[in-house]
């Protein structure tokens, strides 16, 4: 089961966790309909789009409204810390929460308690907590972008909003750079993939891909097209595949989709996760050399 946890803003959404269904524009969970846009609801767009192709179950979303006074945050920390072992997904995906290092370590500690250890994935405030609270080496694969890895290479800042101007000046120009020191003061996990105008693709510290076409320079100012990144790796390693094959698929998968949708910089995320049926179909098998007929394994 892959299970993607994380904040919606939608006012007053209590807990709940389910199979996630689409439903035109927006996504069904429960009864709630949540949004397709950028954050926790595109991540979840990307990773049903995907896991319906491959022919796998859809992802179970734990989800809660949270406009940033942290309440839906600390909910789901408590129930995975509760009922992780319970519920033992095969791929936990943490997405937006705000960052508590406290509640980071007993979710790590319960995860450590599954029958089997789920493969363990953070973007953005679960990422930031995890590098903050030293345990980026618990999770399997981190999306940071290319801001983002100057604050895992920073082995004093507990927010990217800290980090050292210098490393911030140079996010964008010296990734390579950035990574290695990241690894240095154990801010990276084992599978980085850092999204920018090229993605780098980091396994243990040594950049094994970059991937650069195709070149959609309007993706870079749609928001949410990060968060499909993080979707698509989370369902890719529900399928079992191996942490780069998966972070290689999403990035090559997620500039096409751009391609496809021949976006502006007013295009919505959504425009983009509804070219991934297509994109699939006509590109996976070649990348992937696994090709898929209506969810059939060829």
């Amino acid at each position: 089961m892959l299970l993607i946890a994380g904040t919606v803003l939608v006012k007053d959404m209590p807990l709940t966790i389910g199979e996630v269904k689409a439903d035109r524009e927006l996504l069904m969970v429960n009864g709630y309909r949540i949004p397709c846009a950028q954050g926790t609801g595109a991540m979840v767009s990307a990773a049903l789009a995907t896991t319906e192709h491959l022919g796998l179950e859809p992802p179970h979303v734990l989800l809660a409204g949270d406009t940033g006074r942290g309440s839906g945050s600390r909910d789901i920390y408590e129930y995975l810390i509760e009922n992780v072992v319970g519920l033992s997904p095969t791929v936990l995906a943490l997405h937006y929460c705000l960052p508590d290092m406290a509640l980071t370590g007993k979710l790590c500690e319960a995860v450590a308690r599954c029958a089997r250890r789920p493969v363990m994935i953070a973007d953005a405030a679960s990422m930031y907590a995890a590098k903050a609270a030293g345990l980026a080496r618990e999770f399997d694969i981190f999306t940071p972008d290319s801001s983002e890895i100057a604050f895992l290479a920073d082995p004093d800042a507990t927010h990217p909003a800290y980090i050292a101007r210098h490393l911030f000046d140079t996010a964008v120009a010296d990734i390579p750079k950035l990574v290695s020191a990241a690894y240095k003061c154990k801010g990276a996990t084992r599978l980085l993939l850092v999204k920018g105008a090229t993605d780098y693709i980091v396994h243990d510290g040594k950049i094994i891909e970059t991937i650069s076409e195709p070149d959609v320079p309007a993706l870079e100012a749609i928001g949410g097209t990060g968060d499909t990144i993080t979707g698509m790796v989370s369902a890719f390693a529900s399928a079992e595949l191996e942490p780069h094959e998966a972070a290689i698929l999403a990035a090559r998968a997620n500039r096409m989709a751009g391609k496809y949708a021949e976006p502006t910089p007013a295009t919505r995320v959504g425009v983009v996760v509804r070219q991934l049926p297509a994109v699939y179909r006509n590109h996976l098998c070649h990348w992937s050399g696994v090709c898929y007929s209506e969810g059939v394994q060829q």
